[in-house]
């Protein structure tokens, strides 16, 4: 049996890299680091990449912070960073199967959970199998269906990406997740997304969690779960967290502000101390004063019309980024193909596109997706 390497309290190197084995003997990286109460960032396939992960200074500054009273494991999913990288079985089975290896790999009789986005069902079936190992949970992005998460239109125009341009959705994901002007961490987290996983084991990863449902899995979680959700967040609506969060025994919704898509990127310091009341002693936080629906209000506002693009361009961009045929935007446009093909070849000039990549992209930059 492997001893997993662990370091107590705040961390100035990369934590030494243990393995466990899978149940059909997959292999999986992970790391224990820091002191307290154990906690299980299980990971955000497919894309997890956990030595990039501690080699980015703010996530690495999280990671130190929250190291200080909490025991940290990572882990890499399978197929992504340093844990087996050829594997077929990308089920929800196998997904769980991992967090249960790595779990009983590092000999934690007690552990909190931490998902995000397409973990979150991960984490809802481990603590629903083992009520009596799961202390507490927190839940990000996430709900008990994967495609609750996956079918935003701007999700999907972002994800055709794949298919189409590998290094131009690594790029785009990246500025999408962290704004546009992130300059250099950008470009960082696009390194992170490529050096994770292949386009393959992404695409297959991605269609397996968007059919995963773990609903009927959500009365048999014992543990106290926080359900956050950033209040202009637009690409999952709320009432996706809510209902989550009211599907939980003890679930309960908690209202983050800002827009942000990531969980450490808007108010670090206010989030890890959130987390660690939580997981050490099982504050939750106090009520938040109601606010306007701000993220409604964003979602019905028509993007601005674009001064080189005229409406029915913008249209056809819009279809296009949704992944539509020139045939089906005709169709849907009531127009031959032909003016959809000649429509199709202005808006590219104006935007300086090559293809559909580099248009899709141009559309989630702008906003037009």
């Amino acid at each position: 049996m492997i001893t997993p390497s662990r370091i107590a309290g705040p961390v100035s190197s990369l934590p030494p890299i243990s393995y466990a084995r899978s149940a059909d003997d997959v292999r999986l990286a992970f790391t224990v680091t820091g002191e307290g109460p154990a906690l299980v960032f299980v990971p955000c396939v497919p894309f997890s990449n956990l030595q990039m992960e501690w080699r980015n200074p703010l996530e690495r500054q999280i990671f130190d912070q929250l190291a200080r009273r909490l025991t940290l494991i990572h882990y890499d999913g399978r197929g992504t960073g340093h844990s087996q990288r050829d594997v077929t079985d990308l089920s929800l089975e196998a997904m769980v199967s991992d967090l249960e290896a790595v779990i009983d790999q590092a000999d934690l009789p007690e552990v909190s959970l931490l998902g995000r986005y397409l973990s979150c069902p991960h984490a809802i079936c481990y603590a629903a199998r083992h009520p009596q190992r799961v202390k507490r949970m927190v839940l990000f992005g996430g709900s008990a269906r994967g495609w609750d998460t996956l079918s935003a239109r701007r999700t999907q125009a972002l994800l055709s990406l794949i298919e189409q341009d590998w290094d131009l959705f690594a790029d785009t994901a990246a500025h999408q997740w962290m704004g546009w002007s992130a300059g250099d961490a950008g470009r960082a987290e696009a390194d992170k997304i490529r050096g994770a996983v292949t386009p393959q084991i992404a695409r297959a990863t991605i269609r397996a969690a968007s059919a995963t449902d773990v609903t009927e899995q959500l009365p048999r979680v014992a543990a106290p779960t926080l359900v956050l959700h950033r209040r202009c967040l637009t690409l999952i609506p709320v009432d996706v967290s809510r209902s989550l969060a009211r599907g939980l025994p003890r679930g309960r919704l908690v209202v983050l502000e800002g827009a942000q898509p990531t969980l450490f990127r808007q108010d670090p310091g206010e989030v890890v101390s959130m987390l660690v009341d939580f997981f050490q002693d099982g504050i939750e936080p106090a009520e938040a004063a109601p606010q306007p629906d701000v993220a409604g209000a964003a979602a019905s506002d028509p993007a601005p019309l674009p001064a080189s693009l005229s409406r029915r361009e913008l249209d056809v961009l819009r279809l296009l980024a949704a992944g539509e045929s020139n045939a089906q935007i005709a169709r849907r446009l009531g127009l031959s193909t032909h003016t959809i093909e000649r429509h199709v070849a202005n808006l590219y000039r104006k935007i300086d596109a090559r293809g559909r990549a580099d248009a899709t992209a141009h559309a989630l930059r702008n906003g037009l997706a």
